[in-house]
């Protein structure tokens, strides 16, 4: 059995985190109240943070499925206090997802926890390791689903339930990109360690590339008609139509005219 051995300091919530929660806590309930003037504004508040705050939650279950499987590294490194400015990409933990939920409604994977891998033994432990992060996402796109499939909705206000609708897209695409078996993306991670030896060497000069290749071919029509038609297949199963996501993705862009036709939707 592995010793843990982290300091209390190491394992204390950032500051940082906390900021970034309590925003996307107040900005929910202005959402909810329609407190704001420019709802926009309040949605796009919203959901960038509680977008941020899966982000880093997704980062913390790989570094603490590390450190009890073996990598006692992760604590000093600063991983566990969900601090995103100790990740060793911020810009592609936190920036470049969040730019491309602007440009694309698209949640983009994450990967910026460096997990030492020789102190860990078992293939069943790394591939745990590499799910933990999507399976995050997972329980995110569940949690904003509920009220959709649980028919609780009554009582809901309606820019409250468009902008749930758009982040619960944002959770599910990054949870199917993540799973995908993608070099550089958590699936490989997952298939990884059953792999040979000699499978291993021949993918591992492509696994920078992974992900730009992943969303290259997301540019193109056919390709993005087919994935997007999987991630709303999903979302309806899980209660949520696209015309719901899509009166989200228009509130959330506050800054270009919104289109009249989600305003007037019971």
């Amino acid at each position: 059995m592995t010793t843990v051995t982290t300091s209390r300091g190491d394992r204390r919530i950032s500051p940082v985190f906390l900021g970034i929660l309590a925003v996307a806590a107040v900005t929910g309930w202005v959402t909810w109240t329609g407190f704001a003037e420019q709802p926009g504004i309040a949605v796009f508040l919203f959901v960038t943070a509680a977008w941020i705050v899966s982000l880093c939650l997704h980062e913390y279950a790989h570094a603490r499925t590390a450190l009890h499987s073996g990598d006692v590294s992760v604590g000093a490194k600063g991983y566990l206090t969900l601090n995103p400015l100790k990740y060793t990409h911020a810009l592609l933990s936190i920036v470049l997802p969040v730019v491309f939920m602007i440009m694309g409604g698209i949640g983009l994977p994450g990967g910026a926890v460096f997990i030492e891998r020789g102190r860990i033994r078992g293939r069943w432990r790394h591939s745990l390791i590499s799910a933990a992060g999507p399976l995050t996402n997972v329980v995110f796109a569940v949690v904003c689903t509920a009220p959709f499939w649980l028919h609780a909705l009554d009582g809901v206000p309606r820019d409250f339930r468009y902008a749930l609708a758009f982040l619960a897209l944002l959770q599910v695409t990054a949870a199917i990109l993540n799973f995908l078996p993608v070099p550089g993306l958590d699936g490989y991670g997952v298939i990884e360690p059953w792999l040979s030896y000699q499978v291993k060497r021949q993918v591992e000069p492509f696994a920078p590339f992974g992900l730009m290749i992943v969303f290259a071919l997301l540019w193109l029509p056919a390709v993005n008609g087919v994935f997007f038609d999987a991630i709303h297949a999903v979302l309806r199963a899980l209660g949520i139509d696209e015309v719901q996501t899509y009166c989200g993705y228009d509130l959330f862009r506050f800054w270009r005219e919104n289109d009249p036709g989600c305003s007037i939707i019971p």
